[in-house]
């Protein structure tokens, strides 16, 4: 059992239940009204620039970011402050490099952007199997977490209690999936950015109240709560010194953590080029001001949870958020307190079930619209209702092994599989993008040898960084076969996808001449629409 009280446990499990109850009725509520493909992807785009603004929000912060960025900061200090900022200015790069140009050159996927360049099923189904490869990684460890959150949060240490908890929300993941589309999903993301950003404002101001609104005061006492004295206030904590590590780390999250598709998909609901510009503005908006103030709880559970608490919760500190706001207002604290420590604790269910179904959805989308309809259908196509009705089975068909790896994986340390998804979205699917909308040159083959070199290249990388093995953090602490340094790959896969990118376009020639036709053709209408 925790240490939470039970007025906070019993708040905390209705507030579960309605946050369901509503979240099913807003899907359903806001569900296409008949299978028309466009009100399924993209809600006919008629979302407001805010309401897409905070969808885009609620996507690009995820459970896992939430709860690893307190972590890091609340164990490493200095280190995991850069990160958090990293995962800031990713998103302001995504606003003025590829918002614009990705929202006019796509229409449903990001398989449709690709193929604007390169028709063919040949990039629509390895445009599908990149976004499954980037994205099932990234589901699985949302639900896998899941299970032992709400079993933390409500006092269960039973194995099937936190089963049970991981294919309920597979399952209700499924249905928001399938049920709302593109809009349905939007709505709950919006609301749970809301929801996160008040309560994470009033954690963070309650931790700055308790030392007097000093943040060197603040600094001073989580040095000290750190165990690792003023070497937590220095670069080094995390990475062991090793700069290049670090470097490796921060690009990675900065290209990779908004080319992501469950990201890029809601530049296709923007009506246009303007309104996509003033969703990102409002999606920058809402992620900054819910970073800054997870930097402040971050730093507040070390100073007032400490280390030792911290690590013997989770050894990653990923309960760090709920035990600091359970230490500000106490163990049997007033029904105030108990109201805290529920809306905080109903703050990252919600981020839970809305990241999932949107990473669900977007998977989805892909398996539907790229591997059904334009993929093994080729030029046959199928009908609206046929695809809109695959998509929706596509949520099942991947939630279901979903449930079952996550399920099987409860027990493991699940975070090379998060690094593996942003590794795979900064050197396959970023390389791709930003060479398919900016170089003129850029072929058929490039683009494949992109996204298949450099999935394969950072999978195989992958499995000699650190998180695998040779520390007592990685997956196999018994073993050590680490041959890469480094705790990411993007020092070298990002590289490495760019460049076999711009080799696969030299080596194919013969087919630069019409790529280029094609490219000038689409061009002019791609940067007219960035003036709109």
């Amino acid at each position: 059992m925790t240490g939470f009280a039970s007025d906070a446990r019993a708040m905390s499990l209705v507030a579960f239940i309605a946050v369901i109850t509503v979240t099913l009725l807003l899907c359903v509520m806001t569900a296409p009204d008949r299978d028309d493909l466009g009100e399924f992807y993209t809600g006919y785009r008629s979302l407001s620039p805010l309401r897409n603004g905070l969808a885009i929000a609620g996507d690009y912060v995820s459970a896992a970011t939430v709860l690893s960025t307190v972590g890091v900061i609340a164990l490493t200090g200095y280190d995991g402050l850069v990160l958090t900022l990293s995962t800031a200015l990713s998103l302001v790069l995504l606003m003025f490099l590829l918002a614009e140009p990705l929202r006019n050159a796509g229409k449903f996927t990001m398989g449709d952007a690709f193929a604007r360049r390169a028709p063919g099923p040949a990039v629509r189904v390895t445009a599908c199997l990149v976004t499954l490869a980037a994205l099932l990684p990234l589901m699985v460890v949302q639900l896998a977490g899941a299970g032992d959150l709400i079993a933390f949060v409500l006092g269960f240490d039973a194995a099937q209690f936190k089963t049970g908890c991981i294919v309920m929300l597979g399952l209700l993941m499924i249905g928001y999936a399938a049920i709302g589309g593109m809009k349905g999903t939007a709505f709950i993301q919006a609301v749970k950015t809301v929801v996160l950003a008040a309560s994470s404002l009033v954690v963070a101001g309650l931790v700055l109240n308790r030392y007097g609104w000093s943040p060197g005061l603040l600094l001073g006492e989580a040095a000290r709560g750190s165990g690792a004295g003023p070497a937590y206030l220095s670069s080094g904590l995390q990475f062991g010194g090793d700069s290049l590590d670090m470097i490796s780390s921060q690009l990675t999250v900065v290209i990779g953590a908004a080319c992501l598709p469950h990201i890029t998909m809601r530049m296709y609901s923007a009506r246009s080029a303007r309104a996509v510009r003033r969703s990102l503005s409002w999606a920058v908006s809402a992620v900054v001001v819910i970073c800054l103030a997870l930097i402040v709880i971050g730093f507040g559970a070390a100073a007032v949870v400490g280390r030792r608490a911290i690590t013997e919760a989770d050894p990653q500190g990923k309960t760090s958020i709920l035990l600091t706001s359970q230490a500000l207002v106490g163990t049997h604290a007033s029904t105030l307190g108990a109201l805290l420590f529920t809306a905080v604790a109903t703050a990252i269910f919600m981020t839970l079930l809305a990241s999932i179904s949107g990473m669900t959805l977007a998977c989805a989308n892909s398996l539907a619209h790229d591997l059904v309809a334009h993929g093994l259908r080729g030029r046959a196509g199928v009908r609206d209702a046929t695809e809109t009705n695959t998509a929706r089975v596509a949520a099942l068909a991947i939630g279901v092994p979903a449930i079952a790896l996550a399920t099987a994986a409860q027990n493991h340390n699940l975070q090379p599989l998060v690094t593996l998804s942003f590794c795979l979205g900064a050197s396959a699917l970023a390389p791709a993008l930003i060479l398919s909308l900016f170089w003129r040159r850029y072929t058929r083959a490039g683009l494949l040898c992109t996204l298949i070199g450099g999935t394969l290249f950072t999978a195989v990388v992958m499995t000699g960084t650190k998180l695998v093995s040779g520390s007592p953090q990685s997956v196999f602490p018994a073993y050590d076969f680490n041959w890469f340094p480094f705790t990411t790959t993007g020092i070298v896969s990002i590289p490495f996808g760019f460049a076999v990118g711009w080799l696969g376009t030299v080596l194919s020639r013969r087919d630069v001449y019409a790529q280029r036709q094609r490219y000038e053709a689409v061009e002019g209408w791609i940067l007219a629409g960035a003036r709109r």
